[in-house]
């Protein structure tokens, strides 16, 4: 009888998972594209906004646009996992949201969608640019359009070592029609491209996930679905002009230089936008920017919601040397996570010998230099709260998590010593451009995201590991078959998704070519949100005034103007005119029931930072070449818009400019990043630890930056010697 029952049971179990193989592998629905909602923007809140911008401008030929160049939908692997219900997930947001959450909610003039080239099949290329397209049918009149979109594709790269690192780079493309775009994204080579290539969750896992959360089970299946879509799609054979290729493969470049040499091969016009070059998320410790100086990259993203990358810093997360990396000492601005590493196991040493206790703390440290961004996986059980604020630029405003200075917009400037122009983004991944108009939905206005309880967290990612006395040593082949989101610090990660930047340009019209205009030639700034207006200019330019990311030879001694506004508060909910378009429905599934919706009252500007930059030949000599700030310019108080000029009459050599426009300090989103304080820390979890409704709210100082202008001072000309020559 027991025998019966085995089998019987056996059976069972055999029929339980063939079915559950069954709806995993026969279930799942494709991701598609969505309907774009045809209902343009009313040409009067259209006419209204240019009118607030005039009247702040004080005369200024130029209108500014406010954009979004870095936006992914679920057609991104990662946004398709956070739009999981057990990681807190709302469902599919595919690019036809994006385009509706553009025009409606966040009201933006233009956008690019930038969804991961390492998870777009040839299918959702397509199916992407033809989104694009039905956003730009509903635009209206090309010449004045409600809504300009672009199409392009993030280069996403991820090396393990500093040598096989080169970052994440946006490509957008200026046209739309066959013969403007290419015929598949071009995706990297690296530790992301081969996650992407193999499952992300076992295949165990994969036939319990949609039993063990039933009544949702479909988002689970259509997720499995979109794997296999993905593996499926061939790789494009190697050596092959990128022209001459099937269409239906998918396209790699291992580097900066292939990813160039293939978009040439095109000859289409784009421009490829660096981002994220501080982020310690998955950047290595001790990394600099120095391999990508030479790229043809036009703009550089400062911020998004992953953080500021703008600051330079002389301390590192490692000390590179002849005989490899080491751990360094922290000082009071600094803690390395290899220094806290020991720490932590110092403090589980117990009754051990201290010599022992010593060698332990020795091998932490090393063992944290040897795993690189896994380093948080040599501690076996350590915390959050134990790690604290070690890895972090604590003197930074809104610094990107783990923050690596030898990627540092200054310090890029300063190597690379050639114009270069400043944007912000948002990076969202629910397909939401510029969401940075109101500090409200942390969940949904940002990233951060995570399993919602303790047991989805060890049904997604396994069971962490318990507390042990030694260090666990690294070792690359164990620790890289976990699944990839136990290899990055994504529970710390989550206290730094913010809601994200803007791109804004000055352009000379509201259509398409007036703004790719203005990203070319760098009249561009960025901002952490809000939308302040901002000009600078260098005033006694041959010629007359020069705007930002101008490069100018001047022969006498620089003078500036800076001219800055703050942003509209906002009044809750939404247009009406946005509740008609979409519907209630649409309003709160879309723009999660709050929109851009601005009064007429402005926040103040505070003051105007000026930084000075001068190039720097060599790594050592970043720091002296580094003025921040060079000057503060306090603002008058009671004036709705503040305008400052200054001079550098000791200008001498080529030297970089931008300036600074701070406002007022309003509570934001993450601000206070892991809200460490002499009582220890206080993270804002992504998971089911911090509620959702908590926006883990911290007063900080919006902010935009300009574009720099590169002043190249040249010597006077010899005074002509006179008529009939010397008497």
């Amino acid at each position: 009888m027991a025998r019966k029952r085995t089998i019987w049971g056996g059976a069972v179990a055999l029929g339980a998972v063939a079915a559950a193989g069954w709806i995993v592998y026969g279930g799942g629905r494709h991701e598609g594209p969505g309907r774009v909602h045809p209902t343009p923007r009313p040409a009067q809140a259209i006419a209204a906004a240019a009118a607030r911008s005039a009247a702040a401008g004080g005369g200024a030929p130029d209108q500014i646009l406010f954009g979004d160049l870095h936006v992914h939908t679920t057609f991104s692997a990662d946004a398709f996992m956070r739009s999981l219900p057990a990681m807190g997930g709302e469902g599919a947001h595919p690019p036809a949201d994006a385009c509706d959450f553009a025009r409606y909610c966040s009201q933006l003039d233009f956008f690019a969608l930038t969804d991961h080239a390492e998870a777009l099949t040839p299918r959702h290329w397509r199916e992407s640019i033809d989104a694009i397209r039905a956003c730009n049918a509903v635009a209206g009149d090309p010449a004045t359009p409600d809504l300009v979109a672009f199409m392009g594709f993030e280069w996403s790269q991820v090396g393990a070592t500093r040598a096989d690192h080169y970052g994440h780079k946006n490509v957008i493309f200026r046209g739309l029609s066959d013969a403007d775009l290419p015929a598949r994204p071009i995706a990297a080579v690296g530790l992301v491209s081969g996650a992407l290539r193999r499952d992300p969750v076992p295949l165990w896992r994969q036939l319990l996930i949609p039993l063990q959360d039933f009544a949702r089970r479909q988002r689970y299946l259509d997720f499995a679905l979109y794997q296999r879509e993905l593996r499926a799609a061939p790789l494009c054979p190697a050596g092959v002009d990128t022209r001459a290729l099937p269409a239906d493969c998918r396209e790699v470049a291992a580097t900066p230089a292939e990813l160039f040499e293939k978009l040439a091969q095109w000859g289409l016009e784009s421009i490829v936008i660096p981002h994220g070059t501080t982020w310690g998320f998955y950047t290595p410790p001790g990394y600099t920017y120095d391999k990508g100086l030479g790229l043809a990259e036009p703009l550089i993203e400062i911020y998004s919601g992953h953080g500021n990358s703008e600051v330079y810093r002389p301390w590192r997360a490692v000390t590179v040397g002849p005989d490899g990396d080491a751990c360094p000492q922290p000082t009071a601005e600094y803690e390395p996570c290899c220094w806290r590493a020991g720490e932590i196991i110092r403090a589980r040493c117990g009754d051990a010998d201290p010599a022992e206790c010593d060698r332990r703390v020795r091998a932490a440290r090393a063992a944290y230099v040897a795993a690189g961004t896994a380093g948080h996986l040599t501690v076996p059980g350590a915390t959050v709260e134990e790690w604290g604020n070690c890895g972090q630029c604590t003197d930074c405003f809104n610094a990107a998590f783990n923050y690596r200075p030898g990627g540092s917009v200054q310090y890029i400037v300063s190597r690379r010593g050639r114009a270069i122009g400043f944007v912000a983004s948002s990076d969202n991944h629910s397909a939401r451009p510029g969401t940075g108009y109101k500090e409200m939905l942390r969940r949904r206005f940002g990233d951060a995201t995570g399993p919602q309880s303790a047991t989805w967290r060890d049904r997604l990612l396994g069971e962490p590991a318990a507390p042990a006395p030694e260090p666990r040593a690294w070792d690359p082949d164990e620790l890289l078959a976990l699944p990839p989101f136990r290899l990055v610090e994504l529970e710390r990660q989550a206290s730094f998704f913010m809601t994200g930047g803007l791109a804004a340009v000055h352009a000379r019209g509201r259509d398409r070519a007036a703004i790719w205009d203005a990203l070319v030639h760098r009249r561009v700034y960025g901002t952490s949100g809000d939308r302040i207006l901002l000009w600078f200019d260098l005033t006694n330019a041959p010629g007359g005034a020069q705007p930002m990311g101008a490069e100018v030879a001047l022969a006498e001694a620089p003078r500036f103007r800076v001219r800055a506004a703050g942003a509209h508060l906002q009044a809750p909910g939404c247009p009406r005119w946005a509740v008609d378009a979409l519907g209630p429905e649409g309003i709160e599934r879309v723009c999660a029931g709050e929109c851009y919706h601005p009064t007429d009252q402005r926040r103040r500007i505070t003051r105007i930072e000026v930084v000075r930059i001068r190039p720097a030949a060599s790594e050592a000599d970043v720091a002296g070449a580094i003025d921040d700030p060079w000057r503060v310019i306090p603002c008058p108080a009671g004036e709705p818009v503040c305008e400052v000029e200054f001079a550098d009459p000791d200008a001498s050599g080529d030297t970089f400019y931008y300036v600074r426009a701070i406002q007022e300090p309003t509570p934001a989103v993450n601000a206070g990043g892991l809200r460490c304080g002499p009582d220890g820390c206080e993270p804002c979890y992504g998971d089911w630890r911090t509620p959702a409704d908590d926006d883990c709210l911290t007063d900080n100082e919006e902010r935009a930056w300009s574009s720099p202008i590169l002043v190249r001072r040249v010597a006077l000309p010899a005074p002509a010697a006179p008529a009939g020559g010397p008497r």
